[in-house]
Formats: C-alpha cells, structure tokens, sequence
C-alpha cells in the first residue's frame, strides 16, 4: 500500500484532503485493511474469487494497492488517466467485467471505514465514492476501447530458451497473432505452472520482422513464474502475454543522446532502445553503462560489445561494483556533462531511485528522466 503523500497544498480539492486523510489513518495498518478487503469481497461476492490466483500471498495486496495509489493522485487529471488507463487495459486478461467493479468499491469503502473509524463520517465516504466512481469508469471505458482494437490477451510459443548464467535465461516466443508493442516497454507474462499470476518482463528487443519476442528472466528466491521461465520452461510450451505497458520509449522528434542506466536483467530495454536508435538511422550519441555485482552478472555483455563495434555514437561501459566499489549511480557523475542527454534507466527498484536522485543531482530535469514505475517493477521482482 502506498505510504501517504505529503500534506495536501492549499489547492488540494475537498475530497483529496479526505482520502489522504484516510490514507494517513489506514497506513499503520495496511496489512489487516488488505486482509479485510480480501475477506469482504470473497464471502459477499464468491464469484470472483476465481479471477484470483489461487495462492493470494503472492499478490495479495496489488489491487487494492493500484486503487489506493489512483486515488491519492485523484487532482492530478492527466497522471491519474495515464495511469487507470494502462490498469484498465491490464485488468482484460484476468476477466475482469464492467459488473465487477461496483462489488470491489463496495468492499474498498467497507475495509476503509472499519480501519479508519476514528475519522470516518458521511463526507469522507462520499469523497471515496465519488473518487472510486472515476477511477473504475475511467478504468472501464479504456477497457472497452482496448476490446475494439486487440485481445485481453495473446498466446506465444516458446522458441528457445538460453541459459546464460544458473539463474538467468534468455526466452525468445512467437505469439499466435501480431503483438504490436514500442522498444523500452514491458508486458506481463503468466506461465501454464502457475495460472492467474501475472508478473512484467521488458521486451529485450526492438520490434523485429519475424514477430519474435525476447526476455531476459532472473530466477529470484521464491519467485513463482521467475524460477518456471528459468527452470522448467523450454521450446514448445505456451505462455500468455498481456497487454504491452511503459513509456521509457525512444523520443524520435528530438536530437538529444540517450544516456541509458542498465542494472541486471534491466539491461534487457536498454539493448532494445538501442537497437531502436540504429533502425531509425539516427546517429545521436547513445552512452550505456551496464551494471552487475560481479563480471559473472554481466551476462549479457558480449552481445552490447557487438552492438557498440557495429554503431560508432554507441559507447558501453560496464560498472562492476565489487571491481570498482562503486554503485551504478555513483559512475555516472565521472562522466558527462549530460544537458544534452534524456536519460532511460532500468533495473532493481533501489537501484531506479539512487539514479535518479543521482540523475537529478547533476542537473538533468526531472522530465528528461525515464523509468518504469516502481511499483510495477517491485511486482517484476517474482
């Protein structure tokens, strides 16, 4: 559940002030309002419990965390659609239906006024209304565009699956009809293992004439579908994808360079955005530096060398931290100046936000920093 945001301004609307005042009263106990939530929407509506995985802990609390998140953000108009749009679309390939969405407010307003009872009265419910009302048409209507133009979601093969280190493979499917997607962006995957969990993997390539898609997956300690992709997956099984989501795209309307911050697997979107950049033909300086723990980590590294041998305003620099005692972030002030660069980061969530107070710190414009959002990669850790 998301903490609460700072104290509204003077210009907050009457119903922001009651919902964050509602968010700072339910945040000591996040943990027992999902649990009630959970618990009123199964018993009142057990209908929908097969929408659910069958192991809630996994993502026990992404629902309520992604309506608690809209509604912190209900005066900012033009983040809180962006954001309920991209849900919207997301919440097809779980079977999600327009005659859900009034059962699951009920229940949100229901765990809210039990576990903030001290301040809850009629105005503040009905702010929540009102706030739970948007959000879910808002949600709906992209919903039903999206039904008009592409399916909930898409079948893909699996074509080859490389193991590059014990615990990292690179997974290449064909999906069983056009996947239009940009490079930089991510999609959901859910494996035949483990129905209805749904976990976001970068695409590692620009679009290619084939249709091919690839991911590079790091099996992490009790990750569900990271260990199937890495572990068990191999040619022949079919996944599902979902949707494709994120904005860390390629500007092609600018000159700027492109400053990329690949750690781990992150490095996945970052060769995509290159390979982007080259089939544009643009010849803008394009500078990655590609971050491990150790040089095993650095799996991907001979593919990024090539790439840089092939395109002379490409320049990788891998950044070993046990090597150089050095953070990812750290490296980046040795280098620059970079006024001149929009800068694209990826990787683990710690590592997103050191570089981007990094980024910030040397004078790059919160606007010229692109990344995923953080609380869907901490849902990509699985």
């Amino acid at each position: 559940m998301p903490t609460p945001g700072p104290a509204p301004g003077p210009e907050a609307s009457p119903d922001a002030v009651l919902i964050r005042r509602t968010m700072a009263e339910v945040g000591p106990v996040a943990g027992k309002v999902t649990s009630y939530f959970y618990a009123l929407l199964f018993v009142r509506h057990p209908d929908l419990r097969s929408l659910f995985p069958a192991a809630m802990d996994t993502q026990r609390d992404r629902l309520l965390k992604a309506l608690l998140t809209a509604a912190e953000h209900i005066d900012n108009t033009e983040v809180l659609v962006a954001y309920l749009q991209n849900l919207g679309r997301g919440h097809r390939k779980y079977g999600t239906r327009p005659e859900h969405y009034p059962a699951v407010g009920e229940c949100l307003i229901g765990a809210l006024s039990r576990y903030a009872s001290g301040i809850w009265d009629e105005e503040t419910e009905a702010a929540w209304v009102r706030a739970y009302t948007t959000i879910s048409q808002v949600m709906i209507d992209a919903a039903a565009a999206d039904e008009l133009r592409a399916p909930a979601w898409w079948y893909a093969e699996v074509v080859s699956h490389d193991l590059r280190t014990p615990d990292i493979a690179v997974i290449t499917v064909r999906p069983d009809q056009p996947y239009p997607f940009l490079a930089g962006q991510y999609t959901s995957l859910e494996t035949p293992w483990w129905p209805r969990i749904w976990r976001h993997y970068s695409f590692a390539s620009a679009p290619r004439s084939d249709g091919l898609l690839s991911f590079h997956v790091k099996a992490v300690p009790a990750g569900w579908v990271s260990n199937a992709l890495v572990h068990r997956a191999r040619p022949g099984d079919i996944i599902r994808l979902g949707p494709p989501a994120g904005s860390m795209t390629v500007d092609h309307t600018t000159e700027s360079g492109l400053l990329c911050l690949g750690g781990g697997t992150g490095i996945a979107p970052i060769k995509a955005l290159v390979e982007d950049v080259a089939e544009h033909g643009e010849r803008r300086p394009v500078e990655v530096f590609y971050g491990a723990r150790r040089d095993h980590d650095l799996y991907d590294i001979d593919t990024m060398l090539r790439l840089q041998q092939s395109h002379p305003w490409l320049s990788v620099r891998p950044v070993v931290d046990q090597r150089a005692h050095l953070q990812l972030p750290d490296v980046i002030r040795e280098y620059g100046p970079w006024n001149e660069y929009d800068a694209y980061l990826s990787g683990p969530p710690g590592m997103i936000r050191s570089g981007v107070d990094a980024l910030r710190g040397i004078g790059i414009p919160p606007d010229r920093i692109r990344h995923d959002s953080v609380e869907e990669l901490v849902a990509a850790g699985d």
